[in-house]
């Protein structure tokens, strides 16, 4: 009997064009439709069904049916942390001869993976938490300081105390675009969550690619001295005045 994991068969499912389209898709943490999903793929409703059934069987996807909708999404972190590998490590294979897209930068400015923020703006927070002595990230793992924990209740992020949780804490997650850490695990979660609570942040129509609010501008700043002036690029819109003031106010302290 062959008592090793189905590495074959797991590789087969996300091997196809139409379903790796289906869980990159899903890769923004978001439960979507099977006509989403196959607008995604690229493909008829009937031959999206049979890619979702086979990603469901694999135990790759989860299905909730509310009505008349079916909705997927991914089935845990495991698998968000498979794909998110999967990207870094495709990313550095053989370029491939594509003009980037308007989709391409925004995916690289600011996205989710999963339930947590990556791109540009999710290393910029890794970096600020780091430097502020709030997160110790390593390849051997992260270590949310005691400091840390006191700065993100304050924030509004709800972490658990002890060690009793099911998922890891703080994570370092390899952003494929910045080839850098972001912070994944509950800490990188509950970062997101609030910040799209607070309006900082508002997902873009498709995609998983995200924009950052005039509010979240100067949220950002004063919350994590994350100036996104700094970090953006030509094709971003311009910052608010208030931001824009607050970041020279924040270097002249400096």
């Amino acid at each position: 009997m062959n008592r090793h994991p189905y590495i074959a068969e797991v590789a087969a499912l996300i091997g196809d064009p139409a379903r790796a389209n289906i869980l990159s898709a899903l890769m923004g943490g978001q439960a979507l439709t099977a006509t989403e999903l196959a607008h995604v793929a690229g493909v008829t409703p009937q031959t999206a069904s049979g890619h979702l059934g086979k990603l469901t069987d694999g135990r790759l996807l989860d299905l909730a049916v509310q009505g008349r909708h079916r909705y997927y999404r991914l089935a845990s972190v495991d698998v968000a942390r498979m794909l998110e590998g999967l990207m870094a490590f495709a990313a550095d294979g053989a370029p491939r001869h594509r003009p980037r897209s308007i989709r391409d930068d925004a995916l690289a400015a600011a996205r989710t993976c999963y339930d947590h923020l990556a791109g540009r703006l999710g290393v910029a927070l890794a970096d600020a938490l780091t430097a502020r002595g709030h997160l110790i990230l390593s390849d051997d793992g992260g270590t949310l300081t005691p400091r840390g924990r006191a700065h993100l209740s304050e924030f509004g992020a709800i972490l658990p105390d002890g060690c009793r949780q099911r998922r890891q804490l703080c994570k370092p997650c390899l952003d494929w675009s910045e080839r850098r850490w972001h912070v994944g695990g509950l800490v990188g979660a509950e970062i997101a969550r609030r910040c799209f609570e607070l309006g900082w942040l508002e997902r873009a129509k498709e995609g998983r690619a995200i924009h950052v609010s005039r509010e979240g501008e100067t949220g950002l700043l004063r919350t994590f001295g994350v100036d996104w002036f700094g970090t953006r690029t030509q094709g971003d819109p311009p910052l608010s005045p208030e931001a824009v003031g607050l970041a020279g106010d924040l270097k002249l302290d400096h």
